[in-house]
């Protein structure tokens, strides 16, 4: 499941809850807020795991782009020694060898690069919904602490300024 989901279930909850008279307090479904919550630190680690994988799918291309890049030299090893049995092409060989090595290191270059940057863009999403949720999170704390230290008075909020009157009997 989706964090973010979780986190317009919440809402969604604190929405529907009934407000508490003279404060601003609200009643909230406890076992469907400790579900939702449940739910949360099971989907969390879904999520790291996803980047994990992504890092992994990285370590992959550039195992392979390696091996691929080894492969290429081999074979370009093998055809330049080949070669070099002629005389008449020894200097040609060398030349296109050393092009082939290095456009292999290019591609395997270019294939790291392109790895990195889709890891990179995809943990860099990962942290803008992270940093949200927490600022979410942070926000939410604060305005409970907030509601818990303005309703701890005894008076209503909604009375305190109110002047007081005497009567007259």
């Amino acid at each position: 499941m989706d964090i973010l989901h979780l986190v317009d279930r919440i809402e969604e909850l604190f929405n529907e809850s009934r407000a508490v008279p003279f404060t601003r307090n609200v009643v909230v479904d406890e076992d469907k807020m400790l579900d939702i919550i449940d739910q949360m630190r099971v989907t969390i680690p879904e999520e790291v795991k996803k980047a994990q994988q992504i890092v992994a799918q990285k370590d992959r291309m550039i195992a392979q782009a390696q091996e691929e890049a080894s492969r290429i030299v081999a074979l370009a090893k093998e055809k330049a020694e080949q070669i070099v049995e002629r005389e008449a092409i020894v200097k040609s060989a060398q030349t296109r060898g050393a092009q082939i090595v290095s456009q292999a290191r290019e591609d395997a270059s270019n294939t790291r690069h392109d790895a990195d940057d889709y890891v990179i863009d995809s943990l860099q999403m990962l942290e803008e919904e992270v940093t949200k949720l927490l600022s979410q999170v942070r926000n939410g704390i604060r305005k409970i602490e907030e509601d818990r230290l303005h309703g701890s008075s005894s008076t209503p909020p909604d009375l305190k300024n109110e002047p007081i009157t005497a009567k007259n009997n």
